[in-house]
């Protein structure tokens, strides 16, 4: 069986973003299962006047997001809310109207945050808005980790095996929920 190609968006710009970290960790344990491919979310602000002439980041990051299986959000919490990068990229992705890059396509959401509620607020708000976007959002199982020191490295390692196996199983399911529904995204596009 083919391998699925997973785009991946982090929702932070920072370089040593423990969502960036969690990302990684998803990905090493998926590699048997799905191709992760990261994309820049590091865009300029939308504009609808920049439609007739898309940004060339844009177009690349609309691209991605087509030609991928899945689509995996990893997701902080900004003011009880999705990151403002990740809600500027979502909105140029999905416009002009008619053209949304995340129709059909299968979806999860999940995310670190050093404090113990921060992404499950942030997580809630992108829900809605893929939700209106038409994907086919993964509602179980969930992904809120409570991210201390050392939990997981720059490479993707996981020193803790209780979260190892947490993060297993949520790569597992989000792998049967790609095969149950990536098909439904080649239709909506065609």
């Amino acid at each position: 069986m083919a391998k699925f190609k997973v785009a991946v968006i982090v929702g932070s710009l920072r370089k040593d973003s423990i969502n960036l970290k969690l990302g990684k960790a998803l990905a090493k344990l998926g590699q048997d299962k799905f191709e992760a491919k990261f994309l820049s979310i590091d865009l300029p602000l939308f504009n609808q006047d920049l439609e007739a002439n898309f940004p060339e980041a844009v177009t690349r990051l609309k691209s991605d997001i087509s030609t991928a299986d899945a689509v995996l959000f990893v997701t902080p919490e900004y003011n009880r809310s999705m990151p403002g990068p990740l809600k500027n990229a979502i909105d140029w992705c999905s416009r002009p109207y008619g053209k949304n890059s995340f129709a059909g396509k299968p979806a999860a959401i999940c995310g670190a945050s050093a404090g113990a509620i921060g992404t499950a607020c942030s997580q809630a708000s992108l829900k809605s808005t893929l939700s209106y976007l038409d994907t086919a959002l993964m509602g179980q199982p969930e992904l809120y980790l409570h991210f201390t020191d050392g939990l997981i490295d720059g490479e993707g390692n996981i020193t803790n095996d209780n979260t190892k196996k947490f993060l297993q199983k949520f790569v597992d399911s989000f792998a049967v929920w790609t095969a149950q529904h990536a098909n439904n995204a080649v239709t909506k596009a065609a």
